[in-house]
């Protein structure tokens, strides 16, 4: 897909804190309806890189651009537009306890909408069957399992109609079958709202499973040093440690 597709481009970027650099010069595309992956080793800033995506961290150097617009180049406001554009699923779900699941979903709904109250239930009710817990929208997270507190977290992600989910280890935790659920579901959603996916991940299943692109970080070069189809990096990327992590050889 060419670059004036792509729907993220990250060109030259660094990461820092201070004087630590966690990864340079990182050039990449993630293309409109990607489900892309950002994996490698332990300590590699898997979650830095996300976390300078979704406006947490600025970068030390270069450019994250959205649909050919300078994520860090625009003005506060402007930023703040793009980022209600995006849908955030942290690896411990991060539902408020004290909320029960549809107020957990409303309330970015609440807080960025001027819907009304029926109008939001409406919509919390779509959300929660689209993540298969329609009935449960009076439930507490303490009240369900670990895979469904996920995908509350998930519906909660995908309440303002995200043009890009950002998931940050989604499966962590979960038994292989609930992580298999919530796998299936990833694509389901990347299908029916034709959004562009990112995912932090180490599960291999999962990488093979769903990711259709991928950029691998290297915690001792901190580069990319692999990028493409997980799938046709294990059969044809020739650097041992891209190999050794998608075989998990030691």
């Amino acid at each position: 897909m060419s670059e004036s597709k792509a729907h993220i481009k990250i060109d030259g970027l660094t990461m820092a804190y201070g004087d630590f650099v966690i990864q340079s010069n990182l050039n990449f595309s993630i293309n409109q309806g990607d489900i892309f992956i950002i994996m490698g080793g332990s300590g590699c800033g898997k979650s830095s890189l996300m976390r300078h995506l979704v406006g947490l961290k600025r970068p030390a150097a270069g450019k994250i651009i959205y649909k050919g617009a300078d994520f860090w180049g625009v003005d506060e406001e402007d930023r703040e537009k793009m980022m209600r554009r995006m849908g955030v699923m942290y690896q411990s779900g991060a539902l408020w306890t004290s909320m029960t699941l549809a107020e957990n979903i409303g309330l970015p709904l609440e807080i960025y909408t001027d819907l009304s109250a029926k109008e939001r239930k409406d919509i919390i009710a779509v959300k929660l069957a689209l993540v298969g817990l329609s009935g449960f929208d009076d439930f507490y997270p303490s009240e369900i399992s670990g895979g469904m507190q996920k995908r509350a977290s998930l519906a909660r992600a995908m309440a303002l109609d995200p043009e890009i989910l950002f998931f940050d280890e989604p499966s962590a935790g979960l038994d292989p079958v609930s992580a298999k659920l919530l796998d299936d579901l990833i694509l389901e959603i990347r299908d029916s709202l034709g959004a562009t996916v990112v995912i932090v991940t180490h599960e291999l299943a999962s990488i093979f499973a769903v990711g259709n692109n991928s950029v691998f970080l290297d915690p001792e070069t901190r580069t990319m040093i692999a990028q493409g189809d997980p799938n046709r990096l294990l059969a044809e990327c020739q650097d041992i440690k891209v190999q050794k992590f998608l075989r998990r050889e030691s």
